[in-house]
């Protein structure tokens, strides 16, 4: 008994368990979604459970901008299903001056060309070519410092 536990413990030693190291992107795209969903900078990495619960894990808050901006909080959460996320925390949309909750993700028809957002009050579709792309990811309060007159639509004229 004592033999079998040392050569169990050696081989893990020698072999240890395998690690998942597919990215975030790679992920989305093996499960029917478009890899540009989450920023190419900040994600830290992310857990995926076996009862399909998906959690990404950024540096810090950030926006980044699609068709129109997105807010991704320091943990994004949502339940991984081919061609959708459902039940997402953690990710807000800008719609006109208002940040509003995203609530589902899907790809019903890949041949479409169309991704839907649900964001509660409506539900958006957008191009799917938006999304081929991982977009860069600002901090969340770095836009509104670059000129907060002009993001807020009020340019100085000189």
């Amino acid at each position: 008994m004592a033999m079998v536990f040392t050569l169990l413990l050696l081989h893990l030693f020698l072999f240890p368990l395998s690690i998942e190291t597919t990215s975030i992107h790679d992920l989305l795209k093996s499960r029917g979604l478009p890899p540009g969903l989450f920023p190419k900078n900040g994600v830290q990495f992310y857990e995926l459970g076996e009862d399909g619960l998906l959690q990404v894990y950024l540096e810090s808050p950030c926006v980044a901008k699609f068709e129109t901006r997105v807010l991704f909080e320091s943990v994004v959460r949502a339940n991984l299903s081919y061609g959708g996320l459902i039940g997402v925390e953690g990710l807000s949309q800008e719609e006109l001056f208002l940040w509003l909750p995203v609530k589902d993700i899907i790809v019903y028809d890949p041949s479409s060309g169309l991704i839907l957002f649900d964001i509660g009050v409506a539900h958006k579709q957008m191009s799917l070519s938006l999304f081929e792309d991982p977009p860069l990811c600002n901090p969340q309060g770095a836009v509104m410092e670059k000129n907060p007159r002009k993001e807020l639509g009020f340019e100085v004229q000189r």
